[in-house]
């Protein structure tokens, strides 16, 4: 059994942040991880545009994390906003603010970052050790499965971040729960966050329309508290039913709602900056000879919007201008579920905090440490788990020092 002093589980975000604080600090610690190369969901997540972090007001940014934000204040304070710009920009990549508010890297590319980064730890002495998949712990022993076979370690201290249960593919598989269940740690059950839902569309809808964008239109419903959530934005129309930006902003909100009950009708308004008497008015002008198609699209009334109309509303009612203006100003989007944790951007569950103390240590197992997407806690898009997570894993690293020093 070979025995490392520092030991990384993990080489997402937060653990290739917590070996960079180490190894900063004149440490060589040893990063495990199951798959061939680091950080393959950063990389993933860098395909539209590498998100960064936001640059909203920082008490706003923290309430993003939902009833977990006292749980990520540490983390936060310790790597804000700011600090993820100022650590991007040591490497070399500059970043600016999109007109959302969303901070990217220049070229907002992640696979040059995330290169500088691991060429930024390698110099520094930090070990890798890759196709390392976790299999068992007992007492000191850790045993991973890899190509050479079954290897068995001891470590000194050890931080783990795992990851969570989305996207499985790219080595988040989540199996880290039943290992940790066996020693008596508390795992809540996974489930997806930032993931789309199901919505019975038409055959003939989804052949025309998968794919496309909705832009500019409202989201509005009620949560499970009976507090009403309204949002400007834009969602996407999938095979399946409805994803993007809009959508994941309140995917824990709907996802509990849809718990309770299921389908779940939401609303969109899909011309919130026309008032409903105004659309009346222009609808009951005379379209002549027109087709019902040619006459609403003189009055910006087509494409998907259009076909939206004759989801839900018959042929007759569609001649109805009262009708018509006031379904495109409550069109009512059923859910009938949510898509699946392997689709999902992020995993909502994970390691209760209730087994860590301040520090994030195992309180059964002090010389443990743990951070990121396996701890129970979520974030919408926007950079925020990729902000808490970077967080958590500096959080550890500069905790395991101290104990280092006591």
């Amino acid at each position: 059994m070979k025995s490392i002093e520092i030991a990384i589980i993990g080489a997402g975000p937060a653990g290739l942040m917590a070996a960079q604080v180490l190894s900063d600090a004149g440490y060589a610690p040893t990063l495990f991880d199951s798959m061939p190369s680091a950080s393959r969901k950063f990389l993933r997540a860098g395909r539209g545009g590498l998100n960064l972090t936001h640059s909203e007001d920082f008490s706003l940014f923290c309430s993003r994390y939902f009833e977990a934000e006292n749980h990520l204040t540490d983390a936060l304070n310790t790597f804000s906003p700011q600090d993820m710009r100022l650590w991007a920009h040591k490497l070399g990549f500059e970043t600016f603010v999109g007109s959302s508010g969303k901070v990217y890297p220049l070229d907002k590319k992640a696979a040059p970052l995330l290169r500088a980064w691991l060429h930024q730890l390698k110099a520094n002495k930090t070990q890798f050790k890759m196709k390392h998949h976790l299999v068992a712990w007992s007492k000191d022993t850790w045993q991973f499965q890899t190509p050479d076979g079954l290897q068995e370690y001891s470590f000194k201290k050890v931080i783990l971040a795992l990851g969570g249960a989305s996207w499985p593919q790219l080595g988040s598989t989540g199996t880290w729960a039943e290992i940790l269940k066996q020693r008596g740690i508390e795992v809540a059950p996974f489930k997806p966050a930032n993931m789309g839902f199901n919505v019975n569309w038409s055959e003939l809808f989804k052949e025309k329309f998968a794919g496309t964008p909705l832009k500019n239109v409202e989201l509005s419903f009620s949560d499970v508290e009976g507090e009403v959530h309204s949002k400007l934005g834009e969602l996407l129309i999938t095979q399946n039913g409805v994803e993007g930006s809009l959508i994941y902003t309140h995917s824990k909100f709907l996802r509990e709602k849809i718990e309770q009950q299921s389908p779940l009708t939401i609303y969109l308004d899909l011309f919130p900056h026309r008032t409903q008497s105004k659309l009346t008015q222009q609808l009951s002008t005379s379209r002549g000879k027109q087709s019902l198609s040619a006459f609403w699209k003189r009055v910006g009334l087509n494409g998907v919007r259009a076909s939206l109309l004759r989801e839900v509303l018959t042929k007759e009612m569609l001649t109805e201008a009262d009708v018509v203006a006031k379904t495109l100003k409550k069109f009512p989007l059923v859910l009938d579920s949510y898509r699946p944790l392997q689709e999902a951007i992020s995993t909502a569950g994970g390691l209760k905090f209730e087994n860590l103390d301040k520090d994030l240590r195992l309180k059964k197992f002090p010389e443990i440490f743990c951070a990121g997407e396996m701890l129970d806690w979520e974030a919408p898009t926007g950079g925020y788990l990729l902000t808490g997570v970077m967080g958590q894993g500096k959080q550890v690293a500069e905790a395991l020092l101290k104990s280092l020093r006591f």
